[in-house]
């Protein structure tokens, strides 16, 4: 019998960004866009999907160098242009649902054309495949790749 357990975490992380909020915004509306800053590495892509609009979503399903399928299901719950988003998603390690997750990203606009970034995250970790912190570093980990393909646009 597996052991079963559930670490229930929240994090926020919060930028501010040269950009402006539609840019900002844009980088995740545009498929095309987010490939360049979301995920990436030597992993092998087994199934992408891409729907950005409340009541759709996105799917990635990737294989690690060491073999292990990681999937990643979004649902989107919210979009208002330029503002916030409000989605769900949940992860799996193999056959195993390892996490659950509700996030809001709020995009706010600064006094000099930028955009204040807030990120926050509310988890269910389960089973011991994940954990709170872990997530909290590789979201940072995104949030700072958004940040760098953010600056190559001038």
């Amino acid at each position: 019998m597996t052991d079963r357990s559930t670490i229930h975490a929240s994090f926020t992380i919060e930028r501010t960004f040269a950009a402006s909020p539609e840019r900002v915004f844009q980088a995740f509306a545009d498929p095309a866009e987010k490939a360049k800053w979301f995920g990436g590495g030597d992993w092998e892509q087994l199934e992408s999907s891409f729907d950005f609009r409340p009541g759709g979503g996105e799917t990635e399903v990737s294989r690690s160098p060491e073999g292990i399928e990681v999937g990643f299901y979004l649902h989107y719950y919210d979009i208002v242009p330029n503002e916030r988003m409000v989605y769900s998603y949940d992860m799996t390690n193999g056959p195993e649902r390892a996490s659950l997750s509700v996030t809001t990203i709020e995009l706010e606009p600064t006094a000099d054309g930028g955009t204040r970034y807030v990120h926050t995250e509310h988890g269910a970790f389960l089973d011991g495949h994940h954990d709170p912190v872990g997530r909290e570093e590789g979201t940072n980990g995104i949030v700072d790749q958004l940040g760098a393909y953010l600056s190559t646009l001038g």
